[in-house]
């Protein structure tokens, strides 16, 4: 679980896109289902929240073998989502795997996979990275700031049918450049900011994971 909680968490460079066009966000608590095969299912709570004129988005989940948590500060300027703070930790039965933080230095440069994900999310209905475009470069830095990144292409927009009803929906799929056949594949809410609809992991050739919104509150 810990693995693909680390898989979700993207990002693109800030200020791809003027701020003026892209839609603002709103607070949000989402509620998803985690399926991976060979692991029993799990809830992962999300939540995007704002406090004196920042945002903090923070997920987490737990079984009975794992748990782990993300959470991440950032504000939003011309230039993008601009991260502030970012930490996360995971266990394994029981035991600490892992606790992880990073400051605003770390983060000048590249941000951090919560507001990377805020930020992607936001910009993917007007991302000009359509299959005659593709692959647009996702760039960010992982939990424990090392900088990483992927290549993605924008689909076309679609309805999905979920357990918290129907959305119309904004789809990027992903993939890295000595894998290309790994695919993570994302379904955003094109006016709610950070927040997934559906999440699939396809690996040589098999769904290997899903990630499903079956709550949502605004």
């Amino acid at each position: 679980m810990s693995r693909w909680l680390l898989l979700l968490m993207l990002s693109v460079p800030p200020g791809l896109l003027e701020a003026s066009v892209l839609t603002e966000p709103r607070p949000f608590n989402a509620e998803y289902r985690l399926e991976i095969r060979g692991w029993p299912n799990a809830t992962i709570d999300h939540r995007l929240s704002r406090e004196n004129g920042q945002w903090q988005s923070r997920m987490q989940a737990a079984i009975v073998v794992a748990s782990g948590n993300e959470q991440s500060r950032f504000y939003l300027s011309p230039k993008g989502a601009q991260a502030v703070s970012y930490a996360s930790g995971y266990s394994l039965l029981g035991i600490g795997a892992g606790n992880y933080r990073l400051d605003k230095d770390d983060l000048a440069t590249l941000p951090d996979r919560q507001t990377a994900l805020f930020e992607l999310s936001r910009q993917a209905r007007v991302a000009d990275c359509t299959a005659g475009r593709a692959p647009c470069e996702l760039r960010y830095l992982d939990h424990k700031g090392e900088p990483e990144h992927l290549e993605y292409r924008v689909h076309e927009e679609e309805a999905l049918s979920l357990p918290a009803g129907v959305f119309q929906a904004v789809t990027i799929e992903t993939w890295e450049s000595d894998s290309p056949e790994n695919r993570l594949v994302f379904h955003f809410h094109p006016d709610l900011p950070g927040l997934m609809l559906a999440v699939e992991y396809h690996r040589e050739g098999e769904t290997r994971s899903r990630l499903t919104l079956t709550a949502l509150e605004l």
